[in-house]
């Protein structure tokens, strides 16, 4: 009997945010930052009426909910200082950075959270190169969100990744 083992090479390893890296909705953790308690209500509410796609409820809500309004880009980020992330991220990031004999891996987060949110969870631990999230756009007077321009969420959608596969040096040599 013969194993089949994996080719010796460079592989593309993604991993979603919310709930998978980290314990909890990144926008469950932004409501109780500005006071709003019926986040789950919200999102339930989303989802029944099939307005967005799943997982793209907190982008809506930013533009869409005046509880949501007062948000700004402070706030993404201090939500993300907030997220508490399961344990040994790091380390594993490290390890997957490592790379193992003729093994390399490059690493990336895609989530439809908002890429501010994410890349302040994960500071020190993932290239912002390697994160995709949803992009905001922000009045540049009050500070408002005033766009979601991209959602990364959804079947098949590889926010660029897929480029990075075909170039993998790109992104690990801007690292290092």
């Amino acid at each position: 009997m013969s194993m089949r083992t994996a080719a010796p090479g460079h592989y593309l390893i993604a991993s979603d945010f919310d709930q998978t890296l980290s314990f909890n909705d990144s926008g469950l953790v932004l409501s109780e930052l500005i006071g709003v308690s019926n986040f789950r209500e919200k999102v339930a509410g989303l989802s029944d009426i099939h307005l967005v796609q799943q997982g793209a409820e907190l982008a809506y809500l930013l533009r869409h909910d005046p509880e949501f309004r007062c948000v700004r880009r402070e706030h993404l980020i201090e939500t993300g200082k907030r997220v508490r992330l399961k344990e040994d991220i790091k380390r594993f990031v490290k390890c997957l950075d490592a790379g193992a004999d003729e093994y390399r891996f490059s690493f990336y987060v895609i989530s439809a959270a908002p890429r501010a949110v994410v890349q302040s969870a994960l500071e020190g631990i993932v290239a912002p190169d390697h994160i995709f999230g949803a992009e905001c756009e922000y009045d540049a007077s009050s500070g408002e969100i005033c766009a979601v321009t991209k959602v990364p969420a959804g079947w098949r959608d590889d926010c660029g990744v897929r480029g990075q596969a075909h170039h993998p040096n790109r992104a690990a040599d801007r690292r290092q």
